[in-house]
């Protein structure tokens, strides 16, 4: 992998990113609270509207700032995508200073307060748009990336029974709300069960404030640029405080990488990565 051109100049624009305080302060910014215009930005900070425009353009060349358009607004997210790669692919050219400082940055990308009721995350995986529609869609990938199955015909409105870690959910409301090969695919989230409390070992009052919490939907979108294509994860549907978007902004990035690591190499990240 040391040897992929496209690897090492998306790794240098990650790192160049980061050098300037401004962009850091924008970083910053996002981490306070995510989700948040150009004009809230600019507010924040004591910097000009085209400065900050330039800056944001940067980040989100080296992807770590996506954006996300409601009706006329252009909301701004912390990415993480890009450090976590870092992490997991290529730790050991880097001495422990910056290991160390990749990490911090990690956690602090991955545990932004979900202040805004919705995750976003993105990446960009050396595949096709058929592949990844696979990958997103048929258990013989689901199973191996994610430990999870779905049974449905992946029509809009059409209902899902999850195998999610060997427990079985369905649930009336459990459906495919859209579903445009290799571009897009949106479906709500499981339920919460006392099955799945007791699989990943879940007390009572998780379990109760779970299963109390709005129904919650996920979005898949991708878009080609040969020869990758950029995917992107949008997690929506929580109310203030969820601990469900908590739980969910930890484990979208692993299950991502996984996703794109199988793609890339032909086997998942390993379980304890």
């Amino acid at each position: 992998m040391g040897g992929n051109p496209m690897t090492r100049t998306r790794m240098d624009e990650v790192f160049k990113a980061l050098a300037d305080p401004s962009r850091r302060a924008l970083l910053d910014s996002l981490n306070a609270r995510n989700g948040q215009t150009l004009r809230e930005l600019c507010a924040g900070l004591d910097m000009a509207r085209q400065s900050v425009s330039k800056h944001l353009a940067v980040l989100e060349t080296a992807g770590l700032v996506t954006t996300v358009r409601r009706g006329r607004e252009k909301l701004h997210y912390l990415n993480a995508a890009p450090v976590h790669e870092i992490a997991h692919r290529w730790i050991s050219r880097y001495d422990q200073a910056r290991v160390q400082a990749l990490a911090d940055l990690k956690l602090a990308l991955e545990e932004t307060p979900m202040d805004a009721p919705t995750f976003v995350y993105t990446t960009y995986i050396r595949t096709t748009p058929q592949k990844l529609w696979q990958a997103l869609t048929e258990p013989a990938f689901t199973r191996r990336y994610w430990a999870t199955e779905f049974t449905t015909d992946w029509s809009a409105g059409s209902p899902m029974t999850w195998d999610n870690h060997g427990v079985v959910l369905t649930d009336p409301e459990q459906v495919v709300l859209e579903a445009d090969p290799y571009t897009r695919l949106s479906y709500t989230w499981h339920a919460i069960t006392p099955e799945l409390a007791k699989r990943f070992g879940w007390d009572d009052e998780l379990l109760t404030r779970l299963a109390g919490e709005p129904r919650s939907k996920v979005t898949f979108t991708l878009e080609e640029n040969a020869p990758v294509v950029k995917l992107t994860v949008v997690h929506d549907g929580f109310e203030p405080g969820s601990a469900l978007a908590e739980m969910v902004s930890h484990g979208w990035p692993n299950v991502v990488a996984s996703l794109k690591t199988l793609l890339e190499t032909g086997e998942p990240l390993p379980d304890d990565a």
